[in-house]
């Protein structure tokens, strides 16, 4: 087996999210421009003619576009990571780039920018008070600034097609929400906010589109009256939630619904796109890949997800029913065979099906050793598709398994809110019991098991250490919190009107510190035994770097083994691709050691057969 080399995986990719101008005339997409990802620019029919429109020498360009006006770019930029996000603007006619929110500290959210309005985005500012963010318009000609919506105390905004604020949401001390939309008001109940929200207006704003799972397990798409308040239910699923609504670029109206299942389930609402991504899919039907459409432009963008390969970039034109392949994400990958992740499923030892992926390694037997790859959020999931940290673990012997555990989205309200006060209790033991199974059937090696993750995921590496260190062999933390106490008294100015959602979902300090101290990895020092590996970035505003240090200093007091890294120009995860390969070098080495491979981890053989099941798994070490 070939091994593909850590720049190939995580160096900067050679090309990312490309999109069409509004006018249909030129490409648009993100690549390396001197090491740092900027975007480029090239005509819809010539991408090999590519010219950078960006100079970023930082941390990159991650989130761009192109206004409707054809002649203007937006992108946002922080600093280290800080997420004091800069709007920055360039004039496409003559390369000249301004900052349109030039203020230190204050955090810009693009609301809302439409073909309606082509010389005009809505922003949310938190200029006037860090917790909080107005509304105002920015003019793209002149860049002036009109703040034109004082926050009342919204979570967030809800925005017409004509850009005027129709309303926002309001967040309770007990965790429900109260949807404003004009005059009146929904009533969302704690267990339903994660899946309920207004996604927008009609392009006459006579109806707007609300995604709601009160009354249902699955959340569901409404069609909303705003005369008359008369609610006409446009799709569902008996089991999983909304992934996604397309919707008409010009009308506003939705065309279609993706579901949330172990593979994406698209629900058609309109006959002429069902024809059109019909015939997409046909022509890519030998990929069995995820297919997605941006339809903001004449011609549109199409992205390709396999479970064992790079992201495929097309484009199609739809007046031609013309498909045209442009590239993929990372080329160098084409001179390494893949591994393919996997969809399976387990009963946890209460009885609750779990699902997850299974990503192996290639021409292996079982038992092989194994990686817990917890997913962060933890109000998030993993996908089916191409995953860079399952494929190096693949590609190095190991196992990569990623469970969605409760708590996870996709799977409808019930499942999710079973993880309400749950972090390191059944959350932890959902991970145990995927262990439990995997083992069982003979596919992995329980005496060779390792836990790592990013944000949720680091506490849950933290801990299967300190709860559970006789399941894992080593534990990996990347960002992740140490105590629940010191983690929901922490964070970003910004981030308090979700104080209510994280004490519901979390815990209450003043009401459950006992249970918060106890569920935190820092309480348990005296009881982890096997090694770990921290790392963080310096500047960090959702998991602050103290987290971090707080247990490294614990585990150096009691002498334990641990090794830290500390990232000093990133924030919440890593984003720069020396620091990238720096990590996973140090993660490979780390797992080398401590998983103590007994010779070649694969020999000649398949891939163990690990299908969806319903053996209940039986009871192992827990908190």
């Amino acid at each position: 087996m070939t091994v593909i080399p850590h720049e190939v995986l995580f160096g900067n990719p050679a090309y990312l999210k490309p999109e069409v101008s509004p006018d249909g005339r030129s490409l648009f997409f993100l690549a390396p421009h001197e090491g740092v990802m900027n975007v480029w620019t090239a005509p819809v029919g010539d991408p090999g003619a590519a010219t950078p429109v960006t100079d970023d020498r930082g941390r990159g360009i991650r989130l761009f576009g192109v206004c409707h006006d054809n002649r203007t770019l937006f992108h946002l930029r922080d600093r280290d990571g800080d997420e004091s996000w800069r709007l920055y603007l360039v004039d496409l006619a003559t390369g000249a780039e301004r900052c349109a929110t030039p203020f230190d500290g204050v955090q810009a959210r693009i609301l809302t920018h439409n073909r309606r309005h082509p010389g005009t985005i809505l922003l949310g500012l938190n200029r006037n008070r860090p917790n909080l963010h107005d509304v105002y318009r920015l003019d793209l000609a002149t860049a002036e600034l009109t703040e034109v919506a004082t926050n009342p105390g919204y979570l967030s905004w809800i925005i017409d097609a004509d850009l005027n604020v129709r309303g926002g949401t309001r967040m309770h001390p007990d965790g429900s929400l109260t949807i404003h939309v004009d005059d009146t008001v929904l009533e969302v109940p704690y267990e339903d906010v994660m899946t309920t929200r207004v996604l927008g207006f009609s392009a006459d704003s006579s109806t707007y589109y609300l995604q709601s799972s009160i009354d249902a397990n699955a959340s569901r798409l409404f069609a909303v009256d705003v005369a008359t308040g008369t609610h006409t239910l446009l799709a569902e699923h008996p089991v999983h939630d909304i992934r996604q609504v397309e919707v008409h670029p010009e009308t506003g109206v939705p065309q279609a619904v993706i579901f949330a299942g172990d593979r994406d389930e698209r629900l058609f609402l309109d006959e002429t796109y069902a024809k059109d991504l019909d015939r997409i899919t046909t022509a890519l039907h030998h990929l069995d890949a995820e297919v997605y459409a941006d339809r903001a432009a004449p011609v549109w963008t199409i992205t390709a997800v396999t479970g064992a390969g790079p992201l495929l970039y097309y484009v199609y034109d739809p007046s031609r029913e013309q498909l045209t392949y442009l590239f993929n994400h990372q080329p160098a990958l084409d001179a390494y065979e893949l591994a393919r992740m996997e969809p399976f499923t387990f009963t946890a030892r209460d009885g609750v099906p779990v699902h997850g992926y299974v990503t192996w390694p290639l021409n292996c037997s079982g038992p092989v050793p194994a990686v817990v790859n917890v997913h962060g959020g933890p109000w998030s999931r993993n996908f089916f598709g191409f995953d860079e940290e399952a494929q190096l673990l693949a590609n190095r012997g190991y196992a990569c398994i990623q469970v969605n555990y409760r708590g996870s989205t996709g799977y409808g309200k019930r499942f999710r809110n079973l993880g309400a006060r749950q972090w390191g209790a059944a959350m932890h033991t959902d991970l145990l019991d995927a262990v439990t199974h995997l083992t069982t059937t003979s596919a992995i090696d329980p005496a060779r098991v390792a836990i790592m993750g990013c944000s949720y995921g680091g506490y849950a590496a933290l801990a299967g250490a300190a709860f559970t260190p006789d399941v894992f062999a080593c534990a990996i933390d990347l960002c992740g919190p140490s105590s629940l106490l010191t983690m929901l008294a922490a964070g970003a100015p910004y981030r308090t009107p979700l104080t209510a959602f994280m004490y519901a979902q979390v815990g209450d300090p003043e009401l459950d510190a006992d249970m918060l101290w106890a569920r935190s990895p820092l309480s348990r020092i005296n009881d982890i035994t096997i090694p770990i590996l921290i790392a963080q970035g310096a500047n960090d505003v959702r998991v602050p770097r103290s987290e971090a240090e707080q247990i490294v200093e614990a585990l150096r007091h009691k002498g334990l083994p641990h090794e830290y890294l500390l990232f000093p120009d990133e924030g919440h995860g890593l984003a720069r691709p020396h620091n990238r390969q720096t990590y996973y070098t140090a993660v490979e080495r780390f797992l080398a050691t401590h998983l103590s491979p007994k010779g070649p981890p694969c020999a000649p053989g398949t891939p163990p057969a690990v299908g969806e099941t319903s053996s209940t798994a039986s009871a192992s070490s827990a908190p």
